[in-house]
């Protein structure tokens, strides 16, 4: 048997990827049910439901993927706990307000890709666009990206899986599939994150649209219900994808660890 790839999702969008020699965690946020985090400007939530795992009884990663600085993503309890010598994959902008605390931190602008080898393996990082708020008040936001993550044995490709981060639906998206090629398996942000009445986070309907867009082989929907902002319902995502016969969505329970299936090559 060779080696694997999984997901376990921890909650929010936290997720924990084993592939193969590599282990990556994604935006780790660790904060109990009922702690609060601050989003800028003034602005807070609260956190509805805990973290399946806590950082202490997870393996240590080789990386983490951080979409983008919000307290949501990277909270005060992950912060405490992530040690300051882990390579951080982020943003530019992200890796300029974490260097003095994480001196490893990389921020990779949008097509820019980092690269690790071992035992015949490789992992790499492509950034992603991506956009957090509608219009203007994209800028008053963190910047953010998505992912490209691709695991390699021996040179053959295994998984090309897309961790879309906070971003909202926009055509331009479609470059991603444009310049990537087929994508294996996708990690989804939902929940229809709303401040002062303004999106900022895909709801169903535009979940179902990049889904539609990227077509996947694998939809994970992830960063649905941990926090008041977040007003859409995964039922919204689900019922969109139904009504529009998209295939392969897989919803994930917390805790729940999932195989993501390696392209197929001939």
């Amino acid at each position: 048997m060779g080696p694997e790839a999984t997901v376990t999702f921890v909650g929010n969008a936290t997720t924990l990827l084993r592939l193969g020699a590599f282990t990556l965690l994604t935006d780790p946020a660790f904060g109990a049910a009922g702690s609060r985090v601050y989003l800028g400007w003034g602005a807070w939530t609260r956190r509805l439901r805990g973290p399946a795992l806590p950082y202490p009884e997870m393996p240590r990663p080789d990386v983490m993927l951080l979409s983008h600085l919000h307290g949501d993503h990277f909270d005060r309890v992950a912060r405490k706990a992530v040690p300051a010598d882990l390579p951080i994959v982020t943003t530019p902008q992200a890796r300029r307000r974490l260097r003095r605390r994480f001196p490893a931190a990389r921020g990779l602008p949008t097509w820019d890709a980092q690269e690790w080898s071992r035992d015949g393996q490789t992992l790499r990082i492509t950034a992603l666009p991506g956009r957090h708020g509608p219009g203007p008040v994209d800028r008053l936001l963190p910047d953010v990206m998505g992912s490209l993550v691709e695991w390699a044995v021996d040179g053959q490709p295994m998984l090309r899986l897309y961790v879309t981060g906070d971003t909202l639906y926009r055509p331009f998206l479609g470059e991603i599939r444009d310049r990537c090629g087929d994508i294996d398996a996708m990690l989804i942000h939902l929940g229809g994150t709303r401040l002062l009445g303004l999106l900022l986070t895909m709801d169903g309907r535009q979940g179902a649209d990049l889904t539609g867009l990227i077509r996947p082989r694998l939809t994970l929907p992830i960063h649905v219900d941990d926090y008041r902002v977040m007003k859409s319902p995964l039922s919204d995502y689900l019922t969109e994808c139904r009504n529009r016969s998209i295939p392969g969505v897989r919803p994930l329970t917390r805790g729940e660890t999932v195989t993501l299936a390696p392209i197929t090559t001939g």
